[in-house]
């Protein structure tokens, strides 16, 4: 059951999604020791990091008991101006107090086969302990972000991808064919397993899809937002107006 909420512009959207992290991230820590967060690219979640890494919610968190993770990238270096890493550790990573050994990023410099199943071991390796029965991720991250495209995609999950209904791997990486580039992107088998899965949705342009994708029939392979479907986790869109349209949610 997914919950949606609006807020009237991007600004207001980044300040409730930033406070949102904020209690989720506090409460595992406090049930769990730990809280594990696995992080998104694009535009809208910037204002997001940098709201976080402002002085008044960033000193509200024990940063020691917290791991970040991603949840896909681009096959560049770190450095590069579309690295998802690096937008998020400019806007906020760099700007609070996170141990570097928490920052587990996805090596998008490496071949994008191999980044992937880097990043499947370094994943089964962390969450070995609530592991069960094999290839069953139980709740393995406290809070995904993620975000959804013009298109209906999430993550790196674009229209038609075979990742879309992968039930196995954790992580995947094939070429776009839309886009003529590779993605390393976790799936849903490893996304749907989250305690709490949040979506930001922020733009006019993405209005009408987000209604397909909130109300309309379910055909993920051609809407991929759509399988997102937490096992036993909560599912919360934020929105702003603009991208909840007329006669959208309220």
């Amino acid at each position: 059951m997914s919950t949606v909420k609006t807020y009237r512009d991007p600004a207001a959207l980044a300040d409730a999604a930033a406070r949102q992290v904020i209690a989720i991230t506090r409460e595992a820590i406090a049930e769990r020791g730990q809280a594990t967060l696995a992080l998104s690219g694009g535009s809208t979640p910037r204002l997001l990091y940098a709201r976080l890494a402002q002085d008044d919610l960033a000193a509200q968190l024990d940063w020691a008991a917290i791991h970040v993770f991603w949840g896909d990238e681009r096959p560049v270096p770190p450095e590069h101006e579309d690295s998802n890493y690096r937008m998020a550790w400019e806007a906020w990573l760099s700007r609070v107090p996170i141990p570097a050994q928490n920052v587990h990023r996805m090596h998008g410099e490496m071949a994008p086969a191999a980044a992937a199943a880097e990043y499947e071991g370094m994943l089964r390796t962390f969450f070995a302990a609530r592991i069960r029965r094999g290839d069953a991720l139980t709740a393995a991250f406290d809070l995904v972000l993620l975000g959804m495209g013009e298109d209906g995609h999430t993550a790196s999950l674009f229209p038609g991808a075979e990742a879309i209904r992968e039930a196995k791997r954790w992580v995947t990486a094939y070429q776009v064919d839309k886009l003529a580039s590779w993605r390393i992107s976790l799936t849903p088998a490893a996304l749907n397993a989250a305690r709490h899965i949040l979506f930001l949705v922020s733009g006019a342009s993405k209005a009408g899809r987000l209604q397909q994708v909130l109300y309309g029939t379910y055909q993920p392979d051609r809407l991929p937002a759509q399988i997102i479907r937490p096992m036993r986790g909560s599912l919360l869109w934020m929105v702003d107006e603009a991208a909840a349209g007329r006669g959208g949610p309220a």
